[in-house]
C-alpha cells in the first residue's frame, strides 16, 4: 500500500522528470505540467532539496545544487521541534506553532520525509489535513 510519504518522493520524482526535460520552470509551469496541487509540489521540491537535485534562480526552478537548503532545513528543524513537542499535528498548526507558512510546512515535511523522519496520513474534515508524527 502506497503511503503519503512515498507519495511525497513520487511527486518528487514528478518535478525532477519536468525540469529535466523542460529545463527551468516558473512555480505555475511546474504546477501545471505536473499537475500536482500546491502543498503537493511544495512538499516534492523540501524533497528534492534534501537530495541536493533541486535550486531557485528569478524565479525559475531548475536542478542542480540546492541553493534552498539552509532555508527549508531551518524550517525543517522548527517542523521537526513542532511535532517533538505535540506530538501530532497537523500542517496548519505546525505552521501556525512555528511561525511560518503552509507552503513552507509542506518544503519542510518533504524534508523530513526524504531523511524518513516523519510518518504522515490525511485526514478526513472539511478541507483534506495531514497529520504529522515522528518516526
Amino acid at each position: 500500500m502506497k503511503t503519503l510519504i512515498d507519495e511525497f518522493g513520487w511527486n518528487a520524482g514528478k518535478v525532477w522528470k519536468t525540469l529535466s526535460t523542460q529545463g527551468p520552470l516558473r512555480e505555475d509551469a511546474l504546477l501545471k505540467n505536473t499537475k500536482l496541487t500546491e502543498d503537493e509540489l511544495w512538499a516534492a521540491i523540501g524533497w528534492l532539496a534534501r537530495e541536493n537535485k533541486i535550486c531557485k534562480e528569478n524565479n525559475l526552478y531548475k536542478l542542480g545544487q540546492s541553493n534552498l537548503a539552509p532555508w527549508i532545513g531551518a524550517n525543517a528543524g522548527k517542523v521537526w521541534n513542532t511535532v517533538a513537542q505535540r506530538g501530532e499535528a497537523d500542517v496548519s498548526t505546525i505552521a501556525q506553532t512555528a511561525q511560518i507558512t503552509e507552503d513552507d510546512a509542506y518544503c519542510a515535511l518533504g524534508w523530513l520525509a526524504r531523511e524518513n523522519k516523519v510518518q504522515c496520513k490525511k485526514i478526513k474534515a472539511k478541507e483534506p489535513k495531514i497529520k504529522v508524527t515522528l518516526i
